[in-house]
């Protein structure tokens, strides 16, 4: 099966569980359910193997987590065993096995999920608050003051969370200092609105054989188009893709996003054919790593993966001296989501309490342990990456300026994407409209083709803002 066949059929066992046809919710009972238990079984279920997929996390599974947690349980006069349930598959995959393990109320205790999948799992009735499954402990876990209220909503749902995030990112605007110098822009460059965005690209335009600006569209660059593209810019224009309960149709703020788009690739700031390209974006890369590129909107990914001096996909040798990076300024001051000035998208997941655990508020002992500030220091084993914690951000990413101005200065202002099933085809009917406009459509009949396509894809026009 492929991995679009995959993702349906993730979609589809979702689907049915949500409308009754694969078996009833389980009653999880009380929240202190085996609370004073002293002889403890628990499971850790994730994405990884050893010598696998993500082989770095099975490895901290098995050979810290686990001993360290039962050895803390044992001081506590708590006999706990606990296993590891590896997978090593795509993600698509992973998903089908963790929600036909809840459905059948079995699983792991601790499941690690991505975050949009959150949403999707608690309407289809998978997973539960956590306050309805341990009480009061919830809420009460001190590592709750080291995770930013913005990352929080990683694993949160309508309000109420239901797991932990874990590592997440940030997307800034990159830039050029040496191309900033030759064309008159200032090193220590910050615009304040998308004007200034384009203003700047006008200035770069007069270098010969520099492209401007590098704004991800298109369908060829699938989801690097929204997250890196159109999301920012969308809740840069005041809105998120989805909130009180509709997804954005053919509303004003998509609009100004596919206005931008126009005044970007209409005015020769960008290049269209690059947008166009089966591999454009690993294209965009190299030609930023080569100075050829003025801007570019990517996640901390590019600093720490991309243009990384020595090991990098396309190495910028100079990086510390030639990149610089800003926040994403909103349309206008204050005219971002919450009024902000300055806005972000990030990405990421987390892990949640199985309801079917029948040791739920130990499971919940073992998450929060994994979360703490010693598990994930060890997590990271001495390398620089954004994690959920600020605490530990500070202190691992001090000599690395750029993490942590994501660290603390992007993360929290940023948002995220909804776990709902829909989001998908939300997001490609929105990649969709930025390459209708990139090709020639004005913004206005792309907003309306997307519209409808948005209605086509959430059920009806009644679950779509539009306006």
């Amino acid at each position: 099966m492929g991995r679009t066949g995959r993702a349906l059929a993730a979609a589809a066992t979702l689907s049915l569980l949500a409308t009754g046809c694969l078996g009833s919710k389980s009653d999880n009972g009380d929240a202190n359910r085996n609370a004073q238990a002293t002889n403890v079984t628990l499971s850790i279920a994730t994405n990884a193997a050893p010598g696998g997929k993500n082989a770095k996390e099975a490895a901290w599974i098995t050979s810290w987590v686990i001993p360290r947690f039962v050895e803390a349980e044992k001081a506590k006069g708590v006999t706990v065993k606990v296993t590891f349930q590896p997978s090593g598959v795509a993600d698509e995959d992973y998903k089908s096995k963790i929600a036909l393990d809840l459905r059948s109320h079995s699983g792991a205790d601790v499941i690690s999920m991505d975050g949009i999948w959150v949403g999707e799992f608690a309407d289809a009735g998978y997973i539960r608050p956590l306050a309805d499954l341990v009480g009061s402990k919830a809420d009460d876990w001190d590592g709750w003051q080291q995770i930013p209220p913005s990352v929080q909503q990683l694993m949160a749902y309508n309000g109420k969370r239901y797991g932990v995030a874990g590592g997440t990112d940030g997307r800034v605007l990159y830039f050029n200092k040496k191309l900033f110098g030759q064309a008159g822009l200032p090193a220590d460059w910050q615009p304040h609105s998308w004007a200034d965005i384009v203003t700047a690209g006008q200035k770069l335009k007069a270098l010969p054989g520099v492209t401007p600006i590098q704004l991800n569209a298109g369908t060829a660059m699938g989801e690097a188009t929204t997250m890196q593209g159109a999301l920012p810019l969308l809740v840069g224009a005041g809105s998120k893709i989805y909130e009180g309960g509709k997804w954005q149709g053919d509303t004003a703020e998509i609009r100004d996003v596919l206005g931008f788009y126009q005044q970007i690739y209409s005015s020769s700031l960008g290049d269209k054919t690059l947008q166009q390209e089966a591999k454009g974006r690993d294209e965009s890369f190299a030609k930023f790593a080569k100075g050829k590129i003025g801007i570019l909107l990517e996640s901390d990914y590019l600093w720490r993966g991309v243009v990384e001096p020595k090991q990098g996909v396309a190495p910028m040798p100079d990086r510390d001296q030639t990149v610089g990076y800003a926040l994403i300024p909103a349309r206008t001051p204050q005219a971002g989501i919450n009024g902000q000035d300055y806005v972000s998208m990030s990405g990421g997941g987390g892990r949640v309490v199985n309801p079917n655990s029948k040791f739920p508020q130990q499971a919940w002992d073992l998450l929060t342990f994994m979360n703490s500030a010693e598990a994930t220091k060890a997590y990271l084993g001495g390398s620089a990456k954004i994690t959920q914690r600020t605490d530990v951000n500070n202190e691992v990413l001090k000599n690395d300026p750029m993490l942590l101005f994501v660290a603390q200065k992007v993360l929290p202002l940023t948002a995220f994407r909804p776990g709902l099933a829909a989001y998908p085809a939300v997001s490609q009917a929105l990649q969709q409209a930025t390459l209708d406009v990139v090709t020639g459509k004005s913004p206005a009949d792309a907003s309306a083709a997307y519209g409808k396509a948005v209605v086509k894809a959430v059920g009806g026009a009644g679950n779509v803002a539009s306006g």
